[in-house]
């Protein structure tokens, strides 16, 4: 579904990559949890996959064609069928909770509707069904800045479900949660991870976390892989790898 080859990532005036020769594939039904050291090169290979980062040498293919050589409007399309979560919840504050997922559906429509915020009966009560899915409809009305973290990360999830997608990518989306609310955020994605059949990559500080849910893990250090496989197979001698000097 989504395959990287031989990726390598430098930003500019950096000497050492973000990613080194990286060479992955992920496949529908997948959970992947993605763990490593701020730095590690997590948050790289993620952009790579939604196609907002481009590889320096190295090649991202989307069902089997290359994504780095689509137009501005073909990655659209396919970034259009990837649901991100991010650890800050990327939400509009002064907006209501129904407002901030109904921006799920832009990629859907025209850029004039969504300037006007002009939405369709049928477009809001799908909304309104993503939010009763994620625990939310009786803060349907309420205004982002009102609600708590986990609250706020539903929000999220539920922005990124309302666009259908195939993929749900995560970077760091419950980093700045207690232990309690990160692990029912997480039980929410796995349950509308088995219930679509999705393809779920999502970056974690937390192994134990990780280790609970995911059914393959990946470990990043200094832009290279170490550890690709299932997360019985993580030891502690791995992770003395992943995370020490």
């Amino acid at each position: 579904m989504i395959r990287l080859t031989d990726v390598t990532v430098y930003y500019p005036n950096t000497e050492s990559p973000a990613l080194s020769s990286v060479n992955l594939r992920f496949d529908e039904g997948e959970f992947v949890c993605v763990l490593g050291k701020s730095g590690a090169g997590k948050s790289t290979l993620i952009r790579c996959m939604n196609g907002l980062q481009q590889p320096t040498t190295g090649e991202v293919f989307w069902d089997g064609e290359p994504l780095t050589k689509r137009n501005n409007e073909q990655q659209r399309l396919v970034r259009r069928e990837i649901g991100m979560i991010f650890q800050h919840f990327n939400l509009i504050p002064r907006l209501t909770v129904l407002q901030n997922t109904l921006t799920g559906m832009f990629g859907y429509r025209s850029s004039v509707k969504n300037l006007l915020g002009i939405f369709s009966k049928e477009e809001i009560d799908n909304a309104k069904r993503v939010l009763d899915v994620v625990g939310l409809s009786e803060f349907v009305n309420r205004r982002i800045e009102h609600l708590s973290g986990g609250q706020k990360q539903r929000v999220g999830i539920a922005r990124a479900l309302l666009q259908k997608p195939r993929v749900f990518l995560g970077d760091e989306p419950v980093a700045s949660l207690d232990p309690g609310t990160a692990n029912r955020i997480f039980l929410l994605l796995k349950e509308l991870h088995d219930r679509h059949i999705l393809l779920s990559v999502m970056n974690l500080h937390d192994v134990e976390l990780a280790k609970q849910f995911a059914t393959r893990l990946i470990a990043l250090k200094n832009g290279e892989i170490i550890f690709d496989g299932k997360p019985e197979d993580f030891t502690q001698e791995i992770f003395k790898q992943t995370y020490h000097s």
